[in-house]
């Protein structure tokens, strides 16, 4: 039982239980596994030796998320760490009287839990239908100490993690409400998977985008309409747009 209250579930690699051919099968399943991992060009293994990605592939466990499922709360004993493999998490922190404010996005490729600290300082939770490469942090540890590489690649990992935040900084500090819009169009089309029509999906809901980026909800449901209307994007639903214009958007994002 966590900090919390709220009850944890352990989950046990399959390959502690398995006889040594047993085991091959399962590491030769995980690694193809890795192949189909949309965030795996952006995540720590990227740049890992084949060998380190083996290890990587061996520790990890797949989990996946339903929408709105959270998978760690803020405050709660940081077991796990894990690579966002598709679908998108969002930060949350909250003060004592409830009030809550989402303090970042996971999108795919995305590196996700607190190594070094005992408690976890935000709540993720899924804003679509996600999926995550769940590790151990005793693992990481383990693997960073076997590969030297390891240690690079989450300093990389760390580094974009502090550029996105600068970024947030300026966005929220200095840009319009239409550049903060556009800003964030771009960065859910760069990460969303398209359609074979070139639909992305929007994670965040008008509520959530409005809260991340310091506005009102009827400020970006005006500015995304206006948007439209301009021909830059085209909507489907309320959830689904396409980019029509993308030099136009980028003008927009200033």
């Amino acid at each position: 039982m966590s900090s919390s209250g709220r009850s944890r579930v352990s989950i046990v690699p399959v390959l502690a239980l398995a006889t040594p051919a047993a085991a091959g099968h399962v590491l030769s399943a995980r690694v193809a596994r890795c192949a189909t991992c949309l965030g795996r060009w952006q995540s720590i293994c990227a740049t890992l030796p084949i060998d380190a990605q083996h290890d990587m592939a061996r520790a990890g466990r797949l989990r996946r998320l339903r929408r709105g499922e959270v998978l760690s709360w803020e405050d709660d004993v940081a077991y796990d760490v894990a690579n966002v493999r598709d679908g998108a998490l969002k930060l949350t922190a909250s003060l004592r009287d409830g009030r809550e404010q989402i303090v970042g996005v996971a999108w795919p490729g995305a590196f996700v839990g607190e190594l070094f600290a005992e408690r976890s300082p935000y709540c993720l939770t899924a804003l679509t239908s996600a999926t995550v490469c769940l590790f151990r942090k005793s693992d990481i540890d383990r693997l960073i100490a076997e590969h030297p590489a390891l240690t690079r690649a989450l300093l990389q990992s760390l580094s974009r993690d502090l550029d996105g935040a600068r970024r947030s900084i300026l966005t929220l500090g200095r840009k319009t409400a239409d550049e903060r819009v556009a800003t964030l169009l771009i960065d859910m089309r760069r990460t969303a998977t398209c359609d074979c029509n070139g639909l992305a999906q929007m994670p965040l809901g008008r509520q959530q985008m409005a809260d991340l980026l310091g506005l009102t909800i009827e400020t970006v449901s005006r500015k995304i309409r206006r948007f439209e209307r301009a021909g830059v994007i085209e909507l489907e639903g309320t959830r689904l747009f396409r980019v029509l214009d993308e030099v136009g958007l980028a003008r927009l994002a200033g």
